[in-house]
């Protein structure tokens, strides 16, 4: 067993003797949603980093940091193909519900596709607190995990040719529109990355490049960290408290050991 498969295992608490066949993937979704954050800390300290596989296992496995969506979708990548999945990269383009439209930034949203006996699916665990902790299949049927419901539609857009959609447990009440993906246009390596990290750290509309956020789902609900504030949705409650400096490195090591 390589470095990769061995450490991304043991990061999620997989045993490194555990075979993964296609239906405990949910169980690897989860795991990986409840270990590893969601942050931007490398793109508001401006540090230089230039996408590689050997970045990625360093940021997440050895540092036992967190990433966005290009760092941790790229790891959950090169672990599917080490354990044997058909899986690529696709870029999607993410839906700001604020100004009902999509963002302006492009495909900055780094997300699976795997195919499994004839079948696609869609494996996101790079979109905060949105993820589905099952593979959802591009057929249209409607998954639901322990945060919500999910699905993919297929919608022909200047975007791509699918859309992302989820009802979250206790948030929504109608479907959303997560990303709009194009499943013709993978990824042929991991350079592309670069081309979204220089997007979302230098864009002016970028929503990562303001302020520090870190967030990840727990066991019963989802807990996010800003400088100013910390949010947590436990058992469908919202409890939200502004914070201090002092506060914020308290909490960011109590909630997410960093």
């Amino acid at each position: 067993m390589n470095e990769l498969n061995a450490l991304f295992r043991k990061r999620i608490g997989l045993p490194e003797s555990a075979a993964i066949p296609f239906d405990r993937l949910a169980d690897v979704l989860e795991r990986t949603a409840k270990t590893v954050p969601f942050e931007n800390f490398n793109i508001i300290s401006q540090t230089a980093v230039v996408i590689s596989k050997e970045y990625v296992i360093q940021k997440i496995l050895r540092d036992q940091e967190g990433g966005l969506c290009y760092e941790i979708n790229a790891l959950l990548y090169l672990f599917l193909i080490e354990n044997g999945f058909n899986a690529v990269l696709t870029r999607g383009v993410v839906y700001n519900h604020d100004t009902q439209a999509y963002f302006t930034l492009g495909r900055t949203h780094l997300t699976i596709l795997l195919t499994h006996e004839g079948q696609t699916y869609l494996l996101d665990s790079g979109f905060g607190g949105n993820l589905p902790l099952k593979p959802v299949p591009l057929s249209g049927e409607t998954i639901t995990s322990s945060n919500g419901q999910f699905r993919i539609k297929k919608e022909d857009s200047e975007h791509g040719d699918y859309l992302f959609e989820m009802k979250l447990m206790h948030k929504d009440t109608d479907w959303k529109i997560g990303y709009a993906f194009d499943s013709q246009k993978q990824l042929t390596d991991l350079t592309e990355c670069n081309a979204i990290r220089n997007i979302v750290s230098e864009h002016p509309d970028s929503r990562f490049n303001k302020h520090p956020l870190i967030t990840q789902i727990t066991d019963d609900g989802s807990v996010t960290l800003t400088n100013t504030s910390l949010t947590v949705w436990k058992d469908g409650v919202l409890t939200k408290e502004q914070m201090d400096r002092e506060s914020y490195e308290r909490l960011l090591k109590q909630h997410f050991n960093m």
